[in-house]
């Protein structure tokens, strides 16, 4: 194996021209249903429908820092990868974000797809600046031997 190809880009991050996403979510112990979700979860229910949601249901609680994977519900990906990058707190650490990156990745490398995209784990409802959580996602990544395509996306609406 080699080194992923890592590349940061700026935009939405479902649409991104990948085989997987990431969804940065919580550990699970609260209903999907009972939320709502913000943020990248928010526009994934949106766009996806509930079908990635009913199936992230199925796991029960995931660690802290741990990934699953899901079907894409509508969107036109083969798999959505949601990690538990958050506690019960709401907040992210430097080592759930870490272990996010590396469990995701073992996923992508399991399932065999050649190309992720990952939003800036632990930004936003987090509570990391997006410039930490890039610096400590990169890090991650680059010491992580793969074959996909990574992209990570720091987000800008599309203007229009």
């Amino acid at each position: 194996m080699t080194v992923p190809s890592i590349q940061v880009v700026q935009g939405d991050l479902l649409n991104q021209p990948v085989e997987a996403i990431v969804n940065a979510w919580n550990r699970n112990l609260i209903p999907w249903w009972l939320l709502v979700p913000q943020g990248v979860s928010g526009a994934i229910k949106k766009r996806a429908g509930y079908q990635p949601f009913q199936e992230l249901a199925r796991f029960g609680p995931i660690p802290l820092g741990q990934a699953v994977l899901t079907s894409a519900g509508t969107l036109p990906f083969r798999g959505i990868i949601h990690v538990a990058g958050i506690n019960l707190l709401w907040r992210a650490s430097e080592t759930s974000i870490r272990d996010s990156v590396r469990n995701a990745m073992g996923i992508v490398a399991e399932a065999g797809f050649t190309s992720v995209a990952f939003p800036l784990i632990g930004s936003g409802s987090g509570g990391f600046s997006p410039q930490q959580a890039k610096a400590l996602m990169q890090a991650e990544l680059e010491a992580i031997a793969a074959p996909a395509r990574v992209l990570v996306v720091e987000y800008r609406p599309q203007s229009g």
